[in-house]
């Protein structure tokens, strides 16, 4: 009985560790925790995810030591099994591993050792898929001040009647594009800049944060009070959340 709760105290540090160093080389927690878990019982592993972990060089090793670690787990109860049968075991001796990985999850979750990881940990993606299968935030957003987002055109917006080509001559020097317009289930692409805007419509836009602010201030404005289910209803970006 005490090496089962000690072998599963193993297992669970061994999980915890892992992610600590997966989020440090700058994944998400849900992802790192889920991709963990999937590698060290080889099932769940996604297909998009899994480049996330092989296109990373730290993540691979990683991912090579819990899948080993996965596969040769199941040796080990079997043999350790025999061993308690065996008169001369001890679980004091097995109960120094978890004592052992307590501390080192203790350590990696220091405050100062999380930014020392993620410096160490910083390193590039290999490509090794298209750009149409990465996510929107790696392929546009670069810089801190990039954006890409979706602003409706409501019932009190000025620009109802208006095309975009002349509001881009007050805002010639600004950093932005349209790259469609959503109207309905229709996309509005080779002539988004000289079509009239309509009420629903929703402009979805690429460009500097600030730049979009101040050219689609009250627009932003009444995008924000938009309760985030009725949003869903007509942004084609947040249907899949």
């Amino acid at each position: 009985m005490w090496f089962i709760v000690t072998y599963i105290a193993i297992v669970l540090l061994v999980i915890e560790i892992a992610v600590v160093l997966m989020r440090s080389t700058g994944l998400k927690y849900d992802i790192a925790r889920f991709q963990v878990i999937s590698l060290l019982t080889s099932t769940g592993f996604t297909t998009r995810e899994s480049e996330l972990i092989l296109g990373h060089p730290v993540r691979r090793r990683l991912g090579m030591f819990l899948i080993l670690f996965g596969v040769f787990s199941l040796a080990v109860i079997i043999s350790s099994i025999s061993s308690i049968l065996a008169p001369e075991f001890r679980i004091s001796g097995l109960a120094v591993i978890p004592a052992l990985l307590a501390v080192i999850l203790l350590l990696l979750k220091l405050p100062a050792v999380g930014p020392l990881l993620q410096s160490k940990f910083a390193m590039p993606l290999e490509r090794k898929f298209e750009v149409d299968e990465l996510p929107i935030n790696d392929v546009l957003l670069h810089c801190d001040d990039d954006t890409f987002i979706d602003i409706p055109i409501g019932a009190d917006s000025a620009l109802i009647g208006q095309t975009l080509d002349k509001l881009w001559l007050n805002h010639s020097d600004a950093d932005m594009n349209v790259l469609f317009i959503g109207r309905g289930a229709e996309t509005v692409r080779k002539n988004r800049m000289t079509t009239k805007l309509e009420q629903g419509d929703v402009l979805y836009l690429y460009g500097e944060s600030g730049h979009i602010r101040r050219a689609f201030d009250m627009e932003l404005r009444a995008r924000e009070r938009i309760p985030a289910d009725e949003r869903k209803a007509w942004s084609w970006m947040e249907r899949g959340s």
